[in-house]
């Protein structure tokens, strides 16, 4: 992912709720992780993704932060607020307790790059660290996902 990244000179920056930074340390957990990981927010209250990210009101009334549209303004959000050329995000439950009527395990993955916003909904089961885990490696399969869907052919 990150040889895709740099090969395009494309960066790369995350918004987490659920997964508290734990995206973040993947993402710089290899070596030569600062040519194309220009940072990234956690913003695990709903007034922070608001402030910081710009989720607006509107989606957080209607949807709530555990949503689909939630991920897809936060990772839009950290895009704008670091110019990094894609943003990817996670919101959700990782328990033990529901929250917005939600049940443990309910995660929204959102990307953001210079030509799409898209949302991934997941499932998932487990105890509360292996969530944020599964979250984590979910969102990074995505975001690789995606990329390889834009990278151009060469010749």
């Amino acid at each position: 992912m990150q040889r895709l990244l740099r090969v395009a000179g494309q960066t790369v920056a995350t918004a987490e709720s659920l997964t508290g930074g734990r995206l973040a340390a993947l993402f710089t957990d290899v070596p030569g992780a600062s040519d194309v990981y220009v940072g990234g927010v956690v913003t695990y209250a709903t007034e922070l993704k608001a402030s910081l990210l710009g989720v607006s009101a509107r989606i957080i009334a209607e949807h709530g932060v555990v949503s689909s549209e939630c991920a897809q303004a936060m990772a839009a959000g950290v895009r704008a607020l670091t110019g990094a050329t894609y943003g990817v995000s996670t919101t959700g439950v990782a328990g033990p307790s529901e929250q917005e009527g939600k049940p443990p395990g309910t995660v929204f993955v959102g990307i953001a790059g210079p030509d799409l916003v898209v949302g991934l909904a997941l499932e998932l089961r487990g105890k509360r660290a292996q969530i944020q885990d599964r979250t984590c490696r979910e969102a990074l399969a995505t975001f690789e996902q995606v990329l390889r869907r834009e990278e151009t052919p060469l010749g």
